[in-house]
């Protein structure tokens, strides 16, 4: 991908903070090219290599996010930077550091550390009298028996690393046995190199919480100065009782009722407020039950994957469809967006879950799965003679259903009926043979 590196005729210049992997980073350079923006990447690449890939990115390493955003600043002193956008959980501690020494409007950089820490945000939302689940933090050399023992949370309870994203390592427990088995497993992946590199003081901690019943929504929203703008509430259409919490379906707009979308959108700003999040996306998962609002995560960012294409928002004063990324990159360019909302359609995404591991061959039947009524696209993300990881291990997904319609209920069968339609070749991956000598 090849971003407009020059400020041609004075135009402004999009700083994008992002990982080396990732869905959302084409859709933001589109957007930007859009707006005419000069676009420039800062990455946690490769130090030594000089420039391998050749779009001029900033070499970062967002483990450090304060020698990241000095890094920027000094960039800054050349280059103008008129807008800081942070793609995923990693980067945001160091774009919201830059941004503030930039002068340039964001999330403040306390609320983007908390909202990093799955322990220090569950701390700041239950001193602000949210409810929030009963939780502990363990480190990660805890001996798993002794701590299912003295552990004060009571069953069935769920186990997770501080800060991995997309479910990854989210196991319930019923049980001692199970609560020792997912301390281990958890434990396995954060030990991995893939974790270890990352070098985040979060990985040495697994956190347990009660387990909450109810049904699951999320809302994605942005804060302007200060003010929450929900964008859309989506339905999590499939349970997600565990043992593993792989999301499915998700369909907006929600079938709540109007007074619990509402409840939920008052227990939000108030979690918001208590997070320290002034500008900026967010991104929020809520359970709701007989016992009111519960806050599972605020995290500082949009949606990730590619589920931001269920999202189309239209202005009375442009009249045109403008997508999420376009919207984020008008809010960092302190632009008002309080006028967008949301298309009056109903929308929905799939992503569509690991069957089993292995390694893919192929998916059969997408041209017959794209003709379902009120299917709009299917993109396959995993490619063949890629080896699938499911969860709790895995952390992508096989690929996206995106469908429209003139309700929720459309939406959801038509992304049924085409998953339905889908047929995965998946043959076992062979085991890897250790050298004797």
């Amino acid at each position: 991908m090849k971003p407009a590196l020059q400020n041609a005729g004075g135009s402004k210049r999009l700083l994008i903070l992002c990982t080396t992997t990732g869905y959302q980073t084409h859709a933001f350079v589109k957007a930007a090219e859009k707006l005419g923006l000069s676009v420039v990447f800062g990455t946690d690449r490769c130090h030594v290599l000089d420039d391998p890939w050749q779009d001029g990115a900033l070499p970062l390493r967002f483990e450090d996010a304060e020698a990241s955003a000095r890094q920027i600043v000094e960039y800054a002193r050349g280059s103008s930077v008129d807008a800081i956008v942070a793609l995923g959980d990693r980067p945001t501690p160091t774009a919201a550091r830059a941004a503030k020494v930039l002068g340039l409007p964001h999330h403040p950089p306390h609320a983007a550390d908390i909202c990093r820490d799955k322990y220090l945000s569950r701390e700041r939302l239950r001193a602000a009298g949210l409810n929030v689940p009963a939780f502990i933090r363990l480190p990660l050399d805890s001996d798993p028996r002794e701590a299912a023992r003295a552990s004060a949370i009571q069953f069935p309870c769920v186990l997770k690393p501080l800060a991995l994203s997309a479910s990854r390592g989210v196991i319930r427990a019923d049980t001692p046995v199970e609560f020792a088995s997912a301390f281990e497993r958890i434990g396995e992946i954060l030990r991995s190199a893939e974790v270890r590199v990352m070098h985040e003081e979060t990985s040495g901690f697994i956190q347990v919480e009660s387990y909450i019943e109810g049904r699951e929504i999320a809302i994605e929203g942005v804060m302007e100065h200060g003010r929450l703008q929900v964008l859309a509430i989506f339905d999590k259409c499939d349970p997600l009782a565990g043992p593993f919490f792989e999301e499915t379906i998700y369909v907006t707009p929600s079938r709540l009722s109007s007074a619990l979308q509402a409840s939920a959108t008052e227990n939000l700003e108030r979690a918001a407020r208590a997070l320290g999040l002034f500008h900026g996306p967010l991104h929020a998962e809520l359970r709701l039950n007989s016992e009111g609002i519960w806050i599972l995560e605020v995290a500082a960012r949009s949606i990730g994957g590619l589920c931001s294409r269920a999202l189309r928002f239209r202005s009375p004063a442009l009249g045109n469809v403008i997508s999420l990324e376009e919207l984020i990159i008008r809010l960092a360019l302190a632009e008002e967006v309080q006028h967008f909302r949301r298309e009056e359609a109903a929308s929905g995404v799939m992503m569509i879950p690991i069957p089993q591991a292995g390694i893919l061959e192929q998916v059969e039947g997408v041209d017959e799965a794209r003709e379902t009524q009120g299917v709009e696209d299917i993109r396959i993300t995993a490619k063949p003679s890629q080896e699938l990881i499911p969860l709790p291990e895995g952390s992508s997904y096989l690929g996206f259903i995106f469908a429209r319609g003139a309700t929720p209920e459309f939406v959801e069968e038509g992304l049924r009926q085409a998953h339905r339609k889908l047929r995965f070749i998946i043959q076992p991956a062979l085991p890897v043979l250790k050298n004797s000598e």
